[in-house]
């Protein structure tokens, strides 16, 4: 079942235990590799002490005891080894999990579609895409393991100190909830800090991108500077909730290093004072020195799994806050009707619709009833006033919007091209910036389509040409250049279907001329173009012509093409 689905209706715990649940078998190996560093450890503590003893008691000369020596040097290197692999099987582990839930969280965006998300900012989407998911590295990799390991290995340890001395597994045992239950404690109030802190990083994100996107507006009115404080304002306030963050994972980790001293001191003291013969309670006659320094080497080792889980605590904290955020983005659920799988059209149709209609929740019908039918070649010009339906009926062509009411009729296997007046341009080389819309294009073929959508000699004055470094959203191009660029990859993709949502707004006339001439190459190449627009010479392209009122749609009169 998709992630999307699976998180409908949970809460982060679930969320985090169903992404789990898919690597259960690498992480399971990764808690046996753990149990056995444990079990070694206990080896090498008895080996240890039984060394000593034989040394101090027994008398043994240092050189009969090579063999016992060696064996230790072996034990260590084991224990690496388990290390080691319990290591590298819990980042396996986690790695795979983040590239799993990161590839179901990019298919819910696209399910959602671009109208969906429009309420979202670029900034925040990015920041849960990529920090948010990357902050479950700390919880797979290094809690989930340890969680388990901080129950076994104390119950290894409590048992052989119980059957060496019960009085001194008392003590542990008395002193072991301690830990857990400060934990606890601690961890309610870091899930809030740290759930804060993703939201705040949130709204830094989209705060800053804002005004770098408006820098030019901002310096023609005189509000750069009070834009600067406004960002410094927020940065701070990130600053203040990570040091406030971090003070709580310092402070409950003290308060755990503090008890679990006091228990050691208490262990040690019993110890000391049953050798010397001071306690003569319960089993403390029968210590010896290989006892009494077995189980004082142990107690350390009683608490370290704790300890240490006490340290990955903050990346649990850390991981259901980022939780809590990624279930509110995949529980935001999908157009069930975009979903659905269109019909095919009867004939030779590209697209039809039949009393399709679309409705926005608190604003009504926007769209329709509408009926059309799209053949191949036909440029189709809609017109009408703002706010009439244009957009909503290319949406609804495109599949970014399913209908309400009615059908929609697709042929099978069937491309579209999208253009509107703010054509999507990304950081990076021209030939990336082309290859959004056929990945596998030539060089020859992103040149080619350069030069038929009117950019040859912006190309040839680039001196890295296709690799010219563009700015996002295109930062040093014209308008007229950035839509001759969109129109290049709509030559590239080789779509049979091309919705254009007012392609010449906000140029000037040599860009609208230069950009009506290549539109009326396109449609002279047999595609089917769909053309929202207010322009004349945009108008005189169609062979037919919608005009929406409010959106329902009149049939113009046929146009001659050209």
């Amino acid at each position: 079942m998709p992630l999307d689905q699976k998180a409908a209706g949970r809460t982060p715990r679930r969320l985090l235990t169903s992404l789990a649940a898919g690597e259960r078998r690498r992480l399971g190996l990764a808690v046996l590799a753990g149990s056995v560093a444990a079990l070694l450890i206990i080896a090498q503590m008895a080996l240890l002490a039984w060394l000593v003893s034989r040394l101090l008691v027994a008398g043994d000369e240092l050189a009969s005891l090579a063999a016992p020596f060696l064996a230790l040097a072996g034990i260590q290197l084991l224990k690496g080894v388990a290390l080691y692999a319990q290591e590298t099987l819990a980042q396996a582990a986690s790695r795979d999990i983040r590239a799993r839930l990161r590839a179901e969280l990019l298919d819910h965006l696209a399910a959602l579609g671009p109208v969906r998300l429009a309420s979202r900012h670029s900034a925040s989407l990015a920041n849960q895409l990529v920090e948010q998911v990357e902050v479950l590295d700390g919880y797979f990799s290094r809690f989930v393991p340890q969680l388990r390991l901080a129950v076994l290995s104390p119950l290894l340890i409590l048992c052989l100190v119980a059957w060496l001395d019960w009085l001194a597994a008392l003590f542990l045992l008395l002193a072991a909830p301690l830990i857990p239950l400060f934990m606890a404690l601690v961890g309610m109030g870091a899930e809030r800090l740290n759930r804060d802190q993703f939201a705040a990083v949130a709204r830094l994100s989209g705060h800053f991108i804002d005004r770098v996107r408006g820098i030019t507006t901002l310096q023609l009115f005189g509000r750069r500077a009070a834009a600067t404080e406004e960002v410094q304002a927020a940065a701070d306030d990130y600053r203040r909730r990570s040091m406030r963050t971090l003070r709580v994972a310092f402070l409950s980790s003290a308060v755990l290093e503090f008890f679990s001293a006091v228990a050691i001191a208490v262990v040690a003291i019993y110890v000391g004072f049953g050798l010397l013969g001071y306690i003569t309670y319960g089993p403390s006659p029968e210590l010896t020195l290989f006892t009494g320094l077995l189980v004082l080497l142990l107690a350390p080792e009683f608490f370290q799994p704790l300890r240490t889980l006490s340290q990955h605590y903050h990346d649990r904290a850390a991981a259901l806050g980022a939780a809590e955020g990624l279930v509110g983005l995949l529980e935001e659920t999908p157009d069930p009707v975009r979903r659905q799988a269109a019909d095919s059209p009867v004939g030779e149709s590209l697209v039809e619709l039949e009393g399709a209609s679309v409705t926005y929740p608190g604003r009504g019908r926007v769209l329709g009833p509408l009926s059309l039918c799209l053949a191949p070649g036909e440029v189709l010009v809609v017109t009408g006033p703002s706010g009439a339906g244009k957009s909503t009926l290319l949406q609804l062509l495109a599949g970014f919007v399913g209908p309400g009411s009615g059908r929609r009729r697709l042929a099978p296997g069937i491309g579209l091209a999208w253009m509107d007046q703010r054509p999507l341009l990304v950081q990076g080389s021209l030939a990336e910036n082309l290859r959004l819309a056929c990945p596998e294009a030539s060089r020859a073929q992103m040149h080619r389509a350069l030069v038929r959508a009117g950019l040859g000699e912006l190309l040839a004055a680039l001196p890295e040409g296709l690799d010219a470094t563009l700015s996002e959203r295109g930062v040093g191009l014209s308008g007229g250049q950035a839509q001759r660029l969109a129109l290049a990859r709509v030559f590239l993709s080789q779509a049979p279907l091309v919705l254009l949502d007012e392609p010449t707004a906000s140029l000037d006339a040599d860009s609208e001329a230069c950009l009506v001439e290549v539109l009326a190459e396109l449609a002279g190449e047999g595609r089917t173009l769909v053309i929202a627009t207010h322009h004349p010479a945009l108008m005189a392209l169609g062979t037919r012509r919608l005009v929406l009122e409010a959106g329902q749609a009149e049939e113009g009169d046929h146009a001659p093409h050209g």
